[in-house]
């Protein structure tokens, strides 16, 4: 039997009342759950302290007293603190990715279904002005989450470049994680592409808080408060 959106929105809030409200014809949803965002604020959070301090130490500009390796010391603490913080953030996002909701789990950022890849190249139109209807969908586009997966990649080599730079003056247990990373690319390599691969995040941040602002413009469902509250208003159908 055929069901019409309000009727799912209705079924979906009886059955799971802490994640959907339906209202009058819309649905409140609690689209990123509070690991999500947690996670999301860490991330974001350690990416600020490891830039600044990963900024300096490339290129120091502070000398304070008369031993600027006080400063470089402190800063050097902190980016291998943020650091860490940093990888036990993307651990939890990658189990997370198997365990949380339908909208954080990892068939959001692989468009493996029809729907996702139809989606995607909704997604594609409209970033490219051949469409003016945004992509529908409660969480993530198909195309957004693409891009997150490249991004988590990013991440990744990060890491261990990172872990393979800090392997040097520490040796024991991250050489044997990060060793092979001398053999894919020399030591100045490896700095070059951390280096980068800081400038291309904040590329990507630029671009994020761009696109949440116009999606959040467009679609009015409260996007950007989303991610502090985990919910969103949504009409019935895109439940």
């Amino acid at each position: 039997m055929t069901t019409t959106p309000r009727e799912r929105a209705e079924a979906a809030a009886r059955e799971d009342p802490l994640q959907v409200v339906a209202t009058a014809g819309c649905v409140t949803v609690r689209v990123w759950q509070l690991p999500v965002r947690v996670i999301h604020w860490t991330i974001f959070s350690s990416v600020v302290v490891l830039s600044l301090t990963g900024f300096y130490i490339g290129t120091p500009y502070l000398s304070v007293g008369s031993d600027p390796r006080f400063v470089m010391g402190w800063a050097r603490a902190a980016h291998n603190l943020a650091a860490f913080v940093f990888i036990a953030a993307i651990v939890a996002r990658i189990i997370w990715a198997f365990s949380g909701n339908k909208w954080s789990r990892w068939d959001q950022f692989i468009p493996i279904s029809k729907a996702r890849r139809e989606n995607a190249w909704a997604g594609f139109k409209y970033y490219t002005f051949l469409s003016r209807t945004p992509p529908a969908g409660a969480g993530h586009n198909a195309l957004a989450g693409s891009t997150y997966l490249v991004v988590l990649v990013m991440f990744l080599v990060q890491i261990f470049t990172g872990l393979a730079l800090l392997s040097l003056e520490s040796g024991g247990a991250l050489a044997s994680i990060s060793g092979w990373v001398f053999a894919v690319l020399p030591i100045p390599w490896i700095r070059f592409v951390h280096h980068l691969i800081m400038w291309m995040t904040w590329g990507f941040v630029i671009h994020h808080v761009y696109s949440a602002v116009l999606m959040d413009t467009e679609e009015k469902t409260g996007l950007i408060s989303s991610i502090f509250t985990g919910w969103k208003r949504l009409p019935a159908d895109r439940l």
